[in-house]
């Protein structure tokens, strides 16, 4: 259970949260010629690229064309990738969303539970400095219909990609010491935080938030609305249940200082150096408070405890 509780438009409706329905990851899609095939559709080469794509445009599988061959690395299931993109609806042949224009690349995370199937079908085995057309039917893209992109429930999506860069998996920078009343990070066998232990000084009672750099980055500072790119581990304070953690699966993604994230996430990590690790402890009114997430190992006012490495933002 991710602290990001809502989902905005335009560039966050293209993510799945966790709390939205589990996404089945499949292999790359093969060519599909149905609605004439990318080979159809024209990109310009504009600094901010236009799309055209004839209306009525259809596909049945995922799709993927290259237009440039890129020479990094090929994207694997998990990475964490940066891209600028192009989304045209494929029944109208209209551009409902452009990073072009506001030269900020959409961080994504190859991984079935974050983003739409087509994302993942489309960029996984795919080099970055790559150019891609990508075509999403239906069945691997919303699934249903979004009213504030005029999108219905059987349109076909369009996407122009560019593969900026791969997002760093692990933080590095000079050693803090926690403070002694800080319960201790835990380590797992791969040497990444898997939970906290209390110390003989560690207080019962927690009033005030708190951040600790364990990590100090040498990246740019994280800037308020920005989207964070993190690994993380949850615990209620000082030792009790890990209620979430990502190392296990992948790095996720959401917006900072906006609202959609727990109060002691919002207002302790703007600010904060990126390629750092911060201790996070929240006093249940900088958490859930009253309304913790229902089913879960969270009750009401707990204290929870964070690491958090920050890899990315943009």
């Amino acid at each position: 259970m991710i602290p990001t509780l809502k989902v905005v438009l335009v560039r966050r409706i293209l993510l799945a949260t966790v709390a939205a329905t589990s996404l089945v990851l499949a292999g790359c899609g093969g060519s599909d010629s149905g609605g004439g095939g990318l080979d159809d559709v024209k990109v310009s080469s504009a600094k901010s690229p236009k799309v055209t794509v004839d209306k009525g445009f259809k596909a049945s599988k995922t799709t993927t064309k290259v237009l440039k061959e890129g020479g990094g690395d090929a994207l694997a299931s998990g990475d964490a990738v940066k891209v600028n993109y192009v989304a045209v609806n494929g029944r109208t042949g209209k551009q409902f969303d452009s990073s072009f224009k506001s030269d900020k690349p959409l961080t994504l995370t190859l991984d079935e539970k974050a983003i739409l199937p087509g994302f993942v079908k489309g960029l996984e085995g795919k080099n970055i400095g790559s150019r891609l057309l990508v075509a999403i039917p239906p069945k691997d893209g919303f699934g249903k219909a979004q009213s504030q992109l005029d999108i219905k429930k059987n349109d076909t999506m369009v996407f122009l990609f560019d593969i900026v860069s791969k997002v760093p998996t692990e933080v590095s920078g000079s050693a803090k010491k926690l403070p002694g009343d800080v319960p201790k990070i835990v380590f797992d066998a791969d040497k990444h935080p898997s939970g906290f232990s209390k110390t003989s000084k560690t207080a019962k009672k927690i009033t005030k938030q708190s951040a600790n750099v364990v990590i100090h980055g040498s990246g740019e500072e994280i800037q308020q609305g920005q989207t964070l790119t993190a690994q993380y581990v949850g615990q209620v304070y000082p030792d009790g249940a890990v209620f979430d953690e990502s190392w296990t699966s992948s790095a996720r993604s959401f917006q900072v200082g906006a609202g959609q994230l727990i109060k002691c996430w919002d207002e302790q990590l703007v600010g904060q150096k990126l390629g750092s690790r911060i201790v996070l402890v929240c006093p249940g009114d900088k958490a859930y408070g009253k309304t913790p997430p229902e089913g879960g190992k969270i009750k009401k006012d707990d204290t929870l405890i964070f690491a958090i490495d920050l890899l990315d933002a943009s």
